[in-house]
This record gives C-alpha cells, sequence and structure tokens, in this order.
C-alpha cells in the first residue's frame, strides 16, 4: 500500500532509510543505470579520442554522465539523506537538459557535435527530458512521513 511502513524501512545503508527501488522504482534505477553506462561511456570515449574538435559539447557529455552516474549510486543508497541529494540531482539535470536543450537551438554553431542533453534528448528519445521529471515526481512521493 503505498505510503505505509511496508515501502519505508531499512535502506542498505546504515540506518533507518526510505526503500527507494521497489516496484516502479526500480525501473526508475534502470534507466539511469542505462543512461549512466551509455554517457559515461560515450563521453569517455569521445573526450579521449575527440576531445579538440567539440570541447563544449564533450565535457557537457560528461558532466552528464556524472550526474546519471551519481543518482543510480544514490537511488541505490537508499535512506531519506539520499533522497533529498537525488532529488536535488534530478532537479539539477532537469535544469541542466533544459539550458543545454535550448542553447543547441538556440546557437547550434556553439555545439559541432551532440551532446546527451543537446534537443533536449532527442538522440536518446528525449529520455534526458523525461528521467529527471520521472525521478523528481517519484522522489518526491517518497518522502518520510514523520
Amino acid at each position: 500500500m503505498p505510503g505505509s511502513d511496508s515501502e519505508s524501512g531499512t535502506g542498505p545503508g546504515p540506518g533507518p532509510g526510505v526503500r527507494l527501488v521497489k516496484g516502479p522504482g526500480l525501473l526508475l534505477l534502470w534507466l539511469y543505470g542505462v543512461m549512466s553506462v551509455g554517457a559515461v561511456s560515450r563521453s569517455a570515449y569521445q573526450i579521449a579520442t575527440e576531445f579538440d574538435r567539440a570541447p563544449l559539447a564533450y565535457a557537457l557529455s560528461g558532466v552528464a554522465a556524472v550526474v546519471y552516474a551519481f543518482i543510480t549510486y544514490t537511488l541505490v543508497r537508499g535512506g531519506e539523506t539520499a533522497r533529498r541529494i537525488a532529488l536535488a540531482c534530478c532537479a539539477a539535470e532537469l535544469a541542466g537538459v533544459l539550458i543545454v536543450g535550448t542553447w543547441t537551438l538556440v546557437a547550434p554553431s556553439a555545439f559541432p557535435d551532440a551532446t546527451v542533453w543537446s534537443d533536449y534528448g532527442m538522440g536518446y528519445l528525449f529520455i534526458p527530458v523525461l528521467l529527471p521529471v520521472t525521478g523528481i515526481l517519484w522522489l518526491r512521493g517518497r518522502a518520510t512521513r514523520r
């Protein structure tokens, strides 16, 4: 039952916490994990081999990779502190997607190659703009009720 004590429990970390990866949270974790692997792989390759071609785009893809990986970690970690951090990171991610997405439309010459967040994540089926919104909604619903 949503909001019941059965959804709260001991997270994987020390002390009591909120299980963030139960039910639909597992899908959220899976999607963040996939985006982490994709963004880390892509940005690491681009930074290592082609950085001088599009340094801004590749650096921003690296930032996206770190954000995805950190959110994945906090979702696995669980607990109220991790939930709050994940919520803040999802908000920062959404801001990044909106800023970079708009920037790539307004000044496309600044991006000779696409980033994960270019055109609001169009190259990734708009998952980069939908994922933080979904994450924010999910994490807000997971707040512990005192």
